[in-house]
């Protein structure tokens, strides 16, 4: 049983923190996170390749002929293809190797792509993963405020009217939850 939904108030925009399976968020859009080649793999990234069908890995492959990889802190667009979503963003975030490796600037980085990509192609509504919080290593404490932050930033410039943080896990979500509303005033 998931938990329900929880929503914040960021300029005329609004910060939700939600646990389920992103593959199914209702937002126009939702972030993948992804490796450097947009080659699938496990997690969140496993579960979005498997659910939008056969056609999403042609497109990443195009993708990646075209441009040879995505860098750390930096995202790219597809069709949502059999996804309810209309667009999968693409966005590769840092390993964590210990912070000093520009791993922060990567992340901030990485959600601040996912939101420029957003306004350019005129989503209103994206569900983001814990982006490097899983096989990448990225400590949630560390990398939940910052996400935040950059979600917040976002909704205040008007790059979004919604931002879901999706967390797979119950323990997952109450961890970001509880991070939220240190700094989040609830709507």
């Amino acid at each position: 049983m998931s938990s329900q939904p929880v929503r914040f108030k960021i300029g005329q925009g609004v910060l939700g923190l939600g646990q389920g399976d992103i593959t199914s968020w209702p937002a126009q859009a939702v972030v993948n996170a992804a490796n450097s080649h947009l080659a699938g793999g496990g997690g969140v990234d496993g579960a979005i390749h498997a659910a939008a069908g056969p056609e999403l890995p042609k497109a990443c492959r195009e993708i990646i002929a075209r441009i040879g990889r995505v860098e750390p802190g930096q995202a790219v667009i597809t069709p949502g293809f059999k996804l309810a979503a209309g667009y999968i963003i693409h966005a590769v975030g840092p390993i964590w190797r210990g912070g000093t490796g520009g791993e922060p600037k990567q992340l901030a980085s990485a959600y601040r792509s996912c939101l420029e990509l957003c306004q350019e192609h005129e989503i209103a509504s994206v569900a983001f993963p814990a982006i490097s919080c899983g096989a990448y290593g990225y400590p949630v404490a560390l990398a939940a405020p910052m996400a935040l932050d950059e979600l917040c930033r976002g909704l205040m410039e008007n790059l979004v009217r919604e931002a879901w943080m999706v967390l797979y896990s119950p323990a997952a979500f109450q961890e970001w939850l509880g991070l939220a509303r240190q700094s989040l005033k609830e709507s």
